[in-house]
Order: structure tokens, then C-alpha cells, then sequence
């Protein structure tokens, strides 16, 4: 007896189904509030709000496209300087040099999106994490910025 499983031509992807392309999930109150934190690597303020680009099916993130924009919630805080730094080259490396796993950070900052007092916690670990970080890195590839604690 032969029998045949079928499956739904989009399961276990994240990728987009050939063809399709699937809408950005938009959040303008999450945009404006992660505007007003300070830059999750320095502590400054001003900050952009950046968008994380590269995928990582462990967290759920699809890969985008040049001219798209990931879904809000896949954002931080940066600062102009590094901002710009993030989309120069390797956004992974960028990220690594600094210690930190920015998916795992944008997806605690948009779960309390609007709550400054429990997004200044997420924070503060993320810089303790780049001081750490820092530390352990050879004194010529010490970047020179204000870390808040």
C-alpha cells in the first residue's frame, strides 16, 4: 500500500514563495518609540532607528531584498556614525564585533514596544555586553565610543 504525504508548498520556509512577495509588517508607534531610546551600542542619543537586514531562520527572520525593508519589529536603535557602519559591509560581522545578537535584542525591544522603564533594561545589558566585549578585543580594534551604564 503506497500512500503519499503532501505538504503546503510554503512549509518550513522563510523564504518568500517564488513569485510572491510577502507584505512588510508596519508599526509606526514601535518606529517613533524606538526613536526616542538611545543607541543600543554607545548610549547617545540621538538614534536612528536601523533595520536589520540579514535572515536567521532560528528567530523566524526572512531574508529581504535590497529595495525592501524588513518587518518594524527587526529594528534598533543606532546611532547616525554607526548606522551608516551597519550598511557598509558584513551587517553579521558588524554586529559580532560588537557582541551582540540584534535579533534577539529587537525582538525583546518589541515586545515591551512603548514601556521605557523595561526597554532601559534590555539596554543596559546590551552595553554591558559591548564593555565586555570590548575588553576581550585587541587594543588596536578598539572602537572609541560612550557606552552608558
Amino acid at each position: 500500500m503506497a500512500f503519499a504525504v503532501r505538504r503546503h508548498p510554503e512549509a518550513f520556509s522563510n523564504g518568500q514563495a517564488k513569485g510572491k512577495k510577502r507584505p512588510r509588517e508596519r508599526d509606526r508607534d514601535h518606529l517613533g518609540w524606538l526613536a526616542t531610546l538611545p543607541c543600543v551600542i554607545t548610549g547617545s542619543r540621538p538614534a536612528d532607528v536601523a533595520h536589520i537586514r540579514f535572515a536567521d531562520p532560528v528567530y523566524g527572520k526572512r531574508e529581504t531584498g535590497k529595495a525592501e525593508k524588513p518587518d518594524d519589529r527587526w529594528c534598533l536603535p543606532l546611532c547616525r556614525k554607526l548606522h551608516d557602519e551597519q550598511h557598509k559591509g558584513d551587517e553579521r560581522q558588524f554586529w559580532a564585533r560588537h557582541g551582540l545578537d540584534p535579533l534577539r535584542i529587537a525582538l525583546a525591544l518589541s515586545g515591551v514596544s512603548g514601556d521605557d522603564e523595561q526597554a532601559f533594561v534590555i539596554l543596559r545589558e546590551a552595553w554591558r555586553t559591548v564593555n565586555a566585549t570590548r575588553l576581550w578585543q585587541p587594543s588596536g580594534n578598539q572602537e572609541n565610543h560612550d557606552v552608558s551604564d
